[in-house]
């Protein structure tokens, strides 16, 4: 198959399929209404509840239909009290759920910083592989402009440069998924700054500067013809 029609397919998979939002499955109605123990814990941010659980020997790390965690529960739900005791309590906070997502993407795509701090200072890595893409939360929130989640991302050391399996970085995926608008000129800028290459590639040859210029945006072109992207 030609590389131009390669390109094509792989753009309109990503687009259509590449959504780390619609890839998670948080917890539906069904599924908060059957919870026990700790995943009902966690869903309503009982911390004393959670303590008392753990301590009379509850898995801190039990898992529902969709393998998360009490901890991803917290996450899904943005309940951070629970997060926090949980993870005191032990709770490995590099779980991945069954969509291979932890708690640190989850903050991630929800632009829930708060919950992404929590996670990150109670064990959570910025450097997981996570989802069925092989991403990381920082591609995600690159993705989705979710600019001061890529800058504690940033911070947290997450590697700038992981590729995913559809071919794209996180600083490709601020152009080719983006709207060229604040959020994610701020993102790619971030990424700029922090050391990003901005000449990785993705499956057809085009580059991130190529990229940019092709869907016309102006500010990302000038924020890569100043790094010295080709």
């Amino acid at each position: 198959m030609p590389k131009p029609i390669v390109a094509a397919c792989l753009t309109a998979l990503a687009l259509t399929l590449s959504l780390p939002a619609a890839a998670q499955t948080p917890p539906d109605a069904s599924e908060f209404a059957a919870y026990t123990g700790l995943h009902a814990a966690a869903a309503r941010g009982d911390a004393v509840s959670i303590e008392r659980l753990v301590k009379n020997g509850a898995d801190i790390d039990v898992r529902d239909g969709n393998r998360r965690t009490p901890l991803h529960v917290a996450a899904f739900t943005k309940q951070d009290a629970a997060a926090v005791k949980l993870m005191a309590l032990g709770a490995d906070a590099n779980a991945l759920d069954g969509q291979r997502y932890d708690i640190v993407t989850i903050a991630s795509v929800a632009d829930d910083v708060p919950m992404l701090r929590t996670a990150l200072k109670g064990g959570g890595k910025a450097t997981n592989i996570t989802s069925p893409y092989d991403g990381t939360a920082l591609i995600a929130a690159a993705h989705l402009g979710h600019d001061e989640v890529v800058r504690t991302l940033i911070a947290a050391g997450a590697p700038l440069d992981h590729v995913n399996n559809l071919g794209w970085t996180a600083l490709i995926e601020s152009i080719v998924l983006g709207d060229g608008g604040k959020r994610h000129v701020a993102c790619l800028d971030a990424l700029v700054k922090a050391g990003a290459n901005v000449n990785i590639a993705d499956r057809s040859g085009a580059t991130p500067l190529t990229l940019a210029k092709r869907r016309g945006y102006t500010e990302m072109v000038a924020i890569l013809e100043k790094a010295g992207a080709r």
